[in-house]
């Protein structure tokens, strides 16, 4: 219920946002409020319903305004929760502590296999989702097909069914061993692959708990026997696992610190939980530059990860910025007559050169003619097509300001040829740079009058 009511959360806020047709900021800032009054609400965990709407939702962009809204929509999203469910933590645990200095090690050390196992998660999840949506089975039947399969693993170890919150809650008092708790890592991960990745109704939160508890257990059990006198139960690292493994697989360190600590209520964890959470996280990020949130989107060509300005620029297509009044050149006029054409108001720095029949053979600017400017005998000489660059960077009238001004970085050049897609050595405008800071500072202005 956790991933649904995030969405539940966002979609009200959508609502909202649409009903009195507020801005593409606020919109954005009323979905995350939303999504975290829902984690709030359900985990009874109000500051972990915060960062995750800062980390996740707004991926980091902390501005003071948005932070004041998500908190109070958290703060009374928890405050309506206890009124009806109570204020107890999710998960009633022993409260462990640190064994000795000697330990924290081994808890960084947990964080090197939290992140590859997280890494594995995600790409699991969506190889398995992408097998189901290109199999030839009628739509229908695919939940159908996913829920026989699920069931069958359940048969063998039904603690992969459901939340699990019943098995975590075994983990972090240390009550599993450590052959079911390593199985379940992997069978976890697999139903809850072939539930989402079917059509089943379900999130990707619940399981990052219950495999973040099962690996952490797992391997507590193991540090546990190797070094009995100097390393707390197998129960403190089952409760570190579940906070850090959900760091690395949604990228979101304070989310997984805070939301462990509010749902157990233990703060004596907290310096493991950070150090676990921050390794874990580093590791599975090198690993893997996208979460389990962000991977559907990055497929989809959407580079969530970008600044406001590269988000502003993409949206702008080259076609609807280039200039159409250009001068082409013929390769065969000579310097001087160029030069003409220039003074008499040919416009730009930047001038392609064409044969007979309009292709482009490369492209000439003033800058080129600084070597020939006073000799007179070599512009009456010397043809436009052989001072020409012939190595032109072009781009077409899809591509957008994102991919233009890379490109004008790259080459360190004011204006850029616009081709035909079909035909590269036709040019049909001009793109210069100028233009584009034009366009750019011209949106800012709009969008903080909103």
């Amino acid at each position: 219920m956790e991933g649904p009511i995030a969405q539940i959360g966002g979609g009200l806020g959508s609502l909202t946002g649409q009903f009195f047709k507020v801005s593409g900021n606020r919109m954005k800032l009323l979905i995350a409020a939303g999504a975290a009054g829902g984690i709030a609400a359900t985990f009874n965990a109000p500051i972990a319903g915060v960062m995750f709407a800062t980390e996740i939702v707004l991926l980091g962009n902390f501005e003071l305004t948005s932070f004041g809204v998500i908190v109070i929509s958290s703060g009374i999203a928890t405050v309506i929760s206890r009124i009806y469910y109570g204020s107890n933590p999710a998960f009633i645990v022993p409260q462990y502590e640190l064994e000795g200095l000697l330990e924290t090690p081994l808890y960084l050390i947990m964080g090197l296999f939290i992140g590859p196992v997280a890494v594995l998660y995600t790409k699991f999840f969506y190889k398995v989702k992408d097998r189901f949506e290109s199999a030839n089975i009628n739509p229908y039947l695919k939940p159908v097909v996913g829920a026989f399969m699920v069931g069958v693993i359940g048969i063998f170890l039904p603690q992969t069914m459901g939340d699990g919150y019943e098995y975590i809650e075994g983990a972090l008092k240390g009550n599993m061993v450590f052959s079911i708790m390593f199985l379940l890592i992997f069978l976890k991960i697999l139903a809850t692959s072939i539930t989402l990745g079917s059509g089943g109704a379900g999130g990707v939160f619940a399981p990052a708990l219950f495999i973040g508890a099962m690996t952490g257990g797992a391997f507590g059990i193991v540090v546990n026997y190797l070094f009995p006198g100097y390393t707390s139960s197998p129960g403190a690292y089952a409760m570190v696992g579940v906070g850090s493994f959900l760091a690395a697989v949604t990228h979101a360190p304070l989310t997984g610190m805070f939301l462990l600590f509010e749902m157990t209520g233990n703060y004596k964890i907290i310096i493991p939980t950070m150090f676990a959470t921050t390794i874990g996280t580093f590791v599975a990020h090198r690993l893997f530059s996208e979460s389990i949130d962000t991977f559907e989107l990055s497929k989809r060509g959407i580079n969530i990860h970008a600044g406001r300005e590269v988000t502003l620029l993409s949206s702008i297509k080259v076609r609807d910025v280039m200039r159409r009044d250009f001068t082409p050149v013929r390769d065969k006029v000579n310097l001087k007559e160029f030069l003409e054409l220039v003074i008499n108001g040919g416009g730009g720095f930047y001038y392609p050169v064409v044969d007979s029949n309009g292709d482009m053979l490369g492209i000439i600017s003033l800058q080129d003619m600084r070597r020939v400017l006073f000799e007179d005998y070599i512009k009456e000489i010397v043809t436009v097509g052989e001072l020409a660059t012939e190595d032109v960077l072009v781009l077409t009238p899809e591509d957008n300001l994102t991919t233009a001004m890379k490109n004008f970085a790259l080459m360190d050049i004011e204006e850029i040829p616009v081709v035909a897609p079909d035909n590269h050595k036709k040019v049909i405008g001009m793109l210069r740079r100028g233009d584009v800071i034009a366009i750019y500072n011209r949106e800012i202005l709009r969008k903080h009058s909103i």
